[in-house]
């Protein structure tokens, strides 16, 4: 089974749960990718998402598309699996992939914001705001005049912030809608909307059922800290 699709992010809404709660989900197009190929060491799919016109494409890349029985396409990456005897060149993967009560790691590109100072990027403090304090929003002092001489390596600066890969773990998917291509995760994911996604599963959740009923933890009480308190008159029933 493959490990995970190529999709973009359609934006955020809310549903309810079973028991009434309000639960924020992002919207999710996966699919459909096609199977371009297939690698045995290590056990890989190769996949394409999101068809274009040909005319955008090169030779050589279109030689590859059509070799693999597939339409041009934007996107090409490398997925893991367990087995590959059911997939086959030009096969359409969907959504159906997931199921509700999966949990998933998606990968994304932040929202670029531009050249930023740093007390946006970084939440500085900021200098004294009084007429006469000249260091409002300034950096202020950055490094050393005899040793090192220098400003050292990593110190946090004003600089360009956003557009940069993020991940987020362990996601769970609330809903799945093949027809669509649509899948409903619970909570947020990186980057602007119909920005390319990976999701995969995740590798430190399991599976479990929505429906799963939490056991309720009984703890003792200690009966040394109770008998102090009855002595004290501050027992509790």
């Amino acid at each position: 089974m493959i490990s995970g699709l190529l999709g973009k992010k359609i934006g955020m809404t809310q549903i309810f749960d079973k028991e009434g709660n309000v639960v924020p989900v992002t919207a999710l197009e996966v699919g459909p990718c096609y199977v371009l190929g297939l690698k045995d060491k290590p056990v890989k799919v190769v996949l394409g998402y999101d068809e274009i016109k040909e005319s955008k494409c090169t030779k050589p890349r279109l030689g590859f598309f059509k070799k693999a029985l597939a339409p041009a396409l934007r996107t090409v990456q490398e997925f893991k699996s367990t087995d590959n005897s059911g997939y086959q060149l030009g096969q359409q993967l969907k959504a159906d992939v997931f199921r509700p009560g999966d949990y998933v790691t998606v990968v994304g590109t932040s929202i670029g914001k531009g050249f930023q100072g740093g007390i946006k990027r970084w939440n500085w403090h900021g200098g004294d705001a009084g007429h006469g304090s000249m260091h409002h929003r300034r950096i202020g002092s950055n490094g050393a005049n005899t040793y090192p001489g220098r400003v050292l390596r990593g110190k946090n600066m004003p600089g360009h912030m956003g557009d940069v890969q993020v991940t987020v773990q362990n996601l769970r998917v609330m809903q799945v809608h093949p027809e669509d291509n649509m899948i409903l995760v619970k909570g947020a994911v990186p980057g602007a909307k119909n920005g390319l996604l990976t999701i995969e599963r995740s590798f430190k959740k399991a599976y479990r059922p929505l429906d799963e009923q939490k056991e309720v933890v009984v703890h003792k009480r200690n009966p040394m800290k109770q008998a102090k308190a009855a002595a004290k008159g501050k027992s509790k029933k």
